[in-house]
């Protein structure tokens, strides 16, 4: 059937779909970058709009801008009310290659965005149709980014050169219009 669900999404645990909590710090303002290049630890809570003033500084990001939110568009359509962003995209980088972005699947309609956009779902290829048809990689929130177990959301709020904690900007597509 067309819009059956891959293996990997239909048998995800309950208790990870349903367990996954996040605090935003601070105000809605997203902070500026450390010494580090990056974003001050936690999670910094913006929507779209201060997303696209923050970091959609020049026509390349501004691309990426596009592409992030047409992914979040049908993750909004599927119920998903947060993703968060990480990566070169939210530092002091010039040129961001591209935007990682993971999503919280609380109030997400699996059949609904698999309907909507099964590239979503396709993590094959080290994510090429994402990063063909999107310019950036996303991944469910609450699962397993790495063999310790530890989930997107975590594995996001570290520096993957230092190991460092780094901040990450949740966006509230509630505001994605």
């Amino acid at each position: 059937m067309k819009n059956a669900l891959p293996s990997t999404i239909r048998t995800l645990p309950l208790d990870i779909l349903l367990t996954q909590h996040y605090c935003c710090v601070g105000n809605s303002m997203i902070p500026e970058c450390d010494s580090s290049g990056n974003l001050p630890p936690g999670i910094h809570c913006a929507t779209w709009a201060e997303l696209e003033v923050r970091f959609g500084t020049d026509a390349h990001r501004k691309r990426l801008l596009a592409g992030l939110k047409l992914a979040l568009q049908s993750l909004k359509i599927a119920g998903c009310e947060t993703a968060f962003v990480d990566g070169s995209f939210v530092s002091q980088s010039d040129f961001p290659a591209d935007f990682d972005v993971c999503w919280d699947m609380t109030h997400v309609d699996l059949p609904t965005l698999y309907a909507a956009e099964p590239v979503l779902f396709d993590f094959r290829n080290r994510r090429a149709a994402q990063k063909a048809k999107f310019s950036g990689e996303l991944f469910p929130s609450q699962q397993p980014a790495n063999s310790l177990g530890q989930t997107f959301l975590d594995f996001f709020q570290q520096d993957k050169n230092t190991g460092q904690p780094k901040g990450i900007v949740a966006v509230d597509l509630g505001s994605l219009q």
